[in-house]
């Protein structure tokens, strides 16, 4: 069977022990990059082998993958942070399984979008998950379709490209809507900055900006 096991964002201490038992009980770790969860592996003493799971790589070795799961071969899939899946590889994995019969149980536990959202401070009783946004093509066509959503939104963006980013949605949601940008959440350096496009670009538009980053938007009224 496989595994789908969630990793901390930050905080090693964010894991389930049901989790550290999963992956102690597995014949193989899949991993998003293996010198990262090494981390974590050590961390709790897990000493099991690691195979690298990437989007580079999850077309190329999947059939494989498959094979031995079906000749009974248990796998725990893990990335670099939060829950497989929810903007990082699994999905592929996933449907592939069910199409063999092969089971495959997600466990609860860390993903960085949920505590971004609640400790936003915007309405969270409906919302959407937009993930990443395209880097050119289709880019504006798809803020231009957002801009008249009325659900809480919620992105990833890199440290790099953070300002960029709030600029576009100032462009196509107008200044004054109400965001949250959450970085290095469950960190030592946490940041939860509140208030207008406007001023939350303004805010990160003065300085280097280094972390994981959730950018919580509000629906349009």
């Amino acid at each position: 069977m496989l595994y789908i096991v969630p990793s901390p964002i930050g905080n090693l201490a964010d894991i389930t022990f049901r989790a550290i038992d999963v992956l102690k009980s597995v014949d193989l770790i899949l991993a998003e990059d293996t010198r990262t969860s090494a981390v974590l592996l050590n961390h709790y003493q897990v000493q099991k082998p690691i195979s690298p799971y990437h989007q580079h790589n999850e077309h190329k070795i999947l059939s494989h993958l498959v094979e031995q799961l079906s000749a009974g071969k248990t796998m725990a899939l893990i990335t670099d942070a939060g829950t497989p899946g929810i903007s990082d590889p699994a999905f592929l994995l996933v449907r592939e399984c069910i199409k063999n019969d092969i089971r495959v149980e997600c466990l609860p536990g860390a993903t960085a979008f949920v505590p971004a959202l609640v400790n936003s401070g915007l309405p969270m009783n409906s919302f959407c998950f937009e993930g990443f946004l395209p880097l050119k093509k289709g880019r504006q066509t798809l803020l231009k379709k957002l801009a008249a959503e009325e659900r809480t939104m919620i992105f990833y963006e890199s440290p790099m490209r953070l300002v960029k980013t709030l600029a576009d949605l100032i462009q196509y949601f107008g200044e004054e809507r109400p965001c949250c940008v959450s970085r290095e959440l469950s960190k030592k350096f946490e940041e939860n900055k509140r208030g207008s496009l406007k001023e939350v670009h303004d805010h990160f538009n003065t300085k280097p900006v280094k972390g994981e980053i959730v950018i919580v938007v509000q629906g349009t009224a």
